[in-house]
């Protein structure tokens, strides 16, 4: 009888172990699992983390091109228009651009938010920063960007209206949306010479700078989250 009892002992603890190790290697499967698939979502957000900091460095480019422009401009109204030709000014107005707005790419946040990968990440600061630049620094990025859309519209027309400007379109020049040259114009010089037209210069510019420290900020948000992203897949 003891030794029935101490066989049945034996048997029930190794059937005990055994599922308990089969749950446990199962949960470690999951984990692994999961681990993996919070990986592969960490390294496609580097990729798309790279090409967002590519576009802000494109769109950076321009707003410094633009802010040179509207400077030769003003210094050629300055010196009574003395310092460029008509079809020099007109294709220097053409030229500038302070309404291309930042659209981050937010489809591998959105994933690890709705998978719950995000809450496997380890790095607080990675999370924390995550969600600064796809909350504020998105919504932040919108209201600016719609305010100086609206004012490039503007400013745009009032360019192609005063000046009566007609110009051939290079669908596929450029880093965004192609390019402008001048076709046939009337070169307006009571308005060039108007403070209207000084202070819509000097309007544009001011948008242009705030864009410019904006795009840096995110840039610099950007940056960081690159390098904490690339710390976090495999830990």
């Amino acid at each position: 009888m003891k030794n029935i009892l101490t066989r049945g002992g034996i048997e029930f603890i190794a059937v005990f172990l055994g599922i308990g190790l089969s749950f446990y290697a199962e949960g470690q499967q999951t984990e692994n699992e999961n681990e993996q698939k919070k990986d592969q979502y960490l390294h496609d957000l580097s990729n798309t983390l790279e090409m967002d900091i590519d576009q802000i460095n494109k769109l950076l480019e321009t707003l410094y091109q633009s802010d040179q422009l509207i400077t030769e401009i003003q210094s050629d109204i300055d010196q009574n228009h003395t310092i460029y030709t008509d079809p020099e000014i007109l294709n220097k107005l053409l030229d500038i651009e302070v309404g291309f707005s930042f659209f981050p790419q937010d489809g591998i946040f959105n994933q690890l938010i709705s998978t719950g990968a995000f809450e496997l990440i380890k790095n607080v600061e990675l999370k924390n920063i995550l969600l600064e630049m796809y909350n504020h620094q998105k919504d932040r990025n919108y209201a600016t960007s719609t305010e100086i859309d609206h004012f490039n519209i503007g400013f745009r027309n009032t360019i192609l209206e005063e000046f009566r400007i007609s110009f051939n379109y290079h669908s596929f020049d450029g880093a965004f949306y192609g390019s402008r040259t001048l076709n046939q114009y009337k070169f307006n010089r009571s308005y060039y010479m108007s403070n209207a037209f000084y202070g819509l210069l000097s309007q544009a510019n001011l948008y242009g700078n705030m864009y410019t420290r904006q795009l840096k900020d995110i840039e610099k948000s950007y940056l960081t989250a690159l390098s904490l992203t690339k710390n976090e897949i495999g830990n």
